[in-house]
């Protein structure tokens, strides 16, 4: 017998990924054959896709941002794909691009944690309070500092290029 929603919910907030786990096996060939047929994704494409969308939906749950679990779960989750293969086509100038590659050559030559620090700050958009208690940092100073010390070595590494 399925999990009620409400239990569903209530295991993902406490890290238990057992449905997560659960939905990528039983629906991974499902959303391949719909992500070749509507975007042209090869099946490891949209295998990597799934779990991306998979994860996102996690951090949504877990940090609070999705409180109530959708009806259909499912569609729910193709229409996160969608939109995020919809972000990511977005064509840029070929100087921009060039940019943006550099620049993340640049992040990837960070550290794992400042790496960690600065996509939860920027691109996840927590708070320094919530930033300190997911890094594990005494408090929300300490994340402050820790996100400044990173983003400086960041900007180092760009200066050195440039």
């Amino acid at each position: 017998m399925p999990q009620p929603l409400a239990a569903t919910l209530t295991h993902l907030r406490v890290g238990n990924q057992t449905f997560l786990v659960n939905f990528y096996q039983e629906h991974r060939d499902t959303f391949a054959a719909w992500a070749r047929q509507q975007h042209q994704l090869d099946p490891a494409a949209a295998h990597e896709l799934l779990r991306s969308v998979l994860v996102e939906f996690y951090d949504q749950v877990a940090d609070g941002r999705l409180t109530k679990l959708p009806a259909d779960v499912p569609a729910h989750i193709y229409d996160m794909a969608a939109q995020q293969l919809k972000a990511t086509s977005a064509a840029l100038p070929v100087a921009e691009a060039s940019r943006r590659s550099r620049l993340l050559g640049q992040f990837g030559q960070l550290s794992a944690d400042c790496q960690q620090v600065l996509m939860f700050f920027y691109f996840r958009g927590y708070n320094f309070k919530k930033l300190a208690g997911k890094m594990g940092f005494a408090n929300a100073t300490v994340g402050r500092l820790q996100k400044a010390s990173c983003l400086r070595r960041l900007y180092d590494l760009h200066q050195r290029v440039e």
